[in-house]
C-alpha cells in the first residue's frame, strides 16, 4: 500500500511539474511583452508627431520576440493628453492554446501600457 502511495504522489508531482511547463513560459512572455509595452510608450509614443504605424510596427516586432502570434488588428493605439504633454495608449489581446494530456483550455492576456506624459 505505501509503494502506490509513493507512485501516486511522484506521477502527481510529475503532472504538476508537466502543467508548469506548459503555463509558466506564456505567463512570463506576457510579463516580459508588458515590459516592452510600456518601454514603447514612454520612448517612441512621447513624439506626438511619430504615425501610429510606427508604433504598430514596434509593437509587432517585439511580440515576434517573445514568440507572441499577434496581428495588426490586435493592438490598440490611443493617443491621449494634451499638446504639451503628449501621451500613449498601447495595448494588445492574444491567447495561447494550452494543451495538458487530456485538457486544453486557452490563456488570454491583454497586455496594456499607458504613456501619462511628463
Amino acid at each position: 500500500m505505501g509503494t502506490v502511495k509513493a507512485l501516486i504522489g511522484v506521477v502527481l508531482i510529475g503532472a504538476v511539474v508537466y502543467a508548469a511547463f506548459q503555463i509558466v513560459p506564456p505567463e512570463l512572455s506576457n510579463y516580459s511583452f508588458q515590459d516592452d509595452l510600456r518601454n514603447i510608450a514612454l520612448s517612441i509614443g512621447a513624439n506626438p508627431h511619430t504615425p501610429d504605424q510606427v508604433l504598430i510596427d514596434e509593437v509587432l516586432k517585439k511580440a515576434g520576440e517573445h514568440q507572441i502570434s499577434l496581428a495588426p488588428e490586435q493592438i490598440t493605439i490611443q493617443r491621449i493628453g494634451s499638446v504639451g504633454a503628449p501621451a500613449v495608449y498601447v495595448a494588445a489581446e492574444y491567447s495561447v492554446p494550452v494543451t495538458l494530456p487530456g485538457y486544453e483550455f486557452t490563456l488570454h492576456f491583454n497586455p496594456s501600457s499607458g504613456n501619462k506624459g511628463f
